[in-house]
């Protein structure tokens, strides 16, 4: 018999930014009616393994979200954005346009586009930091061509010579560790308009299978160099995930597919 003192949760498993399941970046998603404590939901996402455990509650005809890595609650995040849709829209209100999203980076809204969904998040955009080539050439065995970043994301951009180079990539883990930050690598892409890959083990993430916030960096990047505000983005990682992008002034709109892979309930 459950103790009157635990409480079950409902979870969903949704593969992000693909449209088959057991590719794409898996998310956790667990809709609450009110916060758990911050302690509990960061221990549920390290049960949960997975890159990121979604969390959300009803405010009024929105929601809050809120995202944790299997170590850190983080500030931003695509493909647990693109899930938690995927469960409001096609599970728990199938039918329903256009879901907003209050969060830690503001005003987050997904609407329905045709079989996708797509996110409309903020551009951050980057500044060269070519005086970290050196540290970011150590965790890897090729040499980028050039390093940017924002100050705000926790992450630099590293750009390569080509989509090769990025599929065959060797990261040294720890080295990466031992980086401030976690990278973004990327190059232009051959059959899609750039490819990329995003390392963060310093919040638990050795390779992230498809990153979406990662998108509102390469995207001002990659209009800077290509002269388009439309691209089509794979994330070349093993699972691998492809994303259909439109820069617009300082948003990014990111569409992707998704897969409902798993449904049940969390004792806690």
């Amino acid at each position: 018999m459950m103790p009157e003192s635990m409480m079950r949760v409902p979870l969903y498993q949704i593969d992000a930014f693909t449209d088959r399941a057991f590719a794409g970046n898996p998310a956790a998603v667990m809709p609450l009616t009110d916060w758990l404590p911050d302690e509990l939901m960061q221990r549920i996402a390290a049960e949960n393994n997975l890159a990121e455990t979604a969390f959300f509650i009803p405010k009024g005809d929105q929601f809050h979200i809120r995202w944790f890595t299997p170590t850190h609650e983080v500030d931003l995040c695509g493909h647990a954005t693109l899930a938690t849709a995927h469960v409001i829209t096609r599970l728990l209100q199938p039918g329903r346009e256009r879901v907003e999203f209050d969060s830690r980076s503001g005003k987050l809204t997904v609407t329905q586009d045709g079989d996708k969904l797509q996110l409309d998040f903020p551009v951050l955009p980057v500044l060269p930091a070519n005086d970290r080539r050196d540290a970011i050439a150590g965790c890897f065995d090729h040499r980028p061509v050039e390093v940017h970043n924002n100050d705000s994301y926790m992450a630099y951009l590293a750009v390569f010579e080509s989509a090769t180079v990025i599929r065959k990539l060797k990261p040294d883990f720890m080295a990466l560790a031992n980086l401030e930050k976690d990278v973004i690598v990327t190059a232009r892409g051959d059959n899609v308009d750039f490819v990329s890959r995003f390392f963060a083990p310093n919040h638990g993430i050795p390779e992230d299978p498809v990153t979406g916030s990662a998108h509102c960096l390469l995207a001002p990047y990659w209009a800077g160099v290509l002269g388009k505000t439309r691209f089509h983005a794979k994330q070349v990682s093993p699972r691998g995930g492809d994303l259909w992008i439109e820069l617009a002034g300082e948003r990014v709109r990111m569409s992707g597919y998704s897969v409902c892979v798993l449904t049940g309930t969390m004792t806690v």
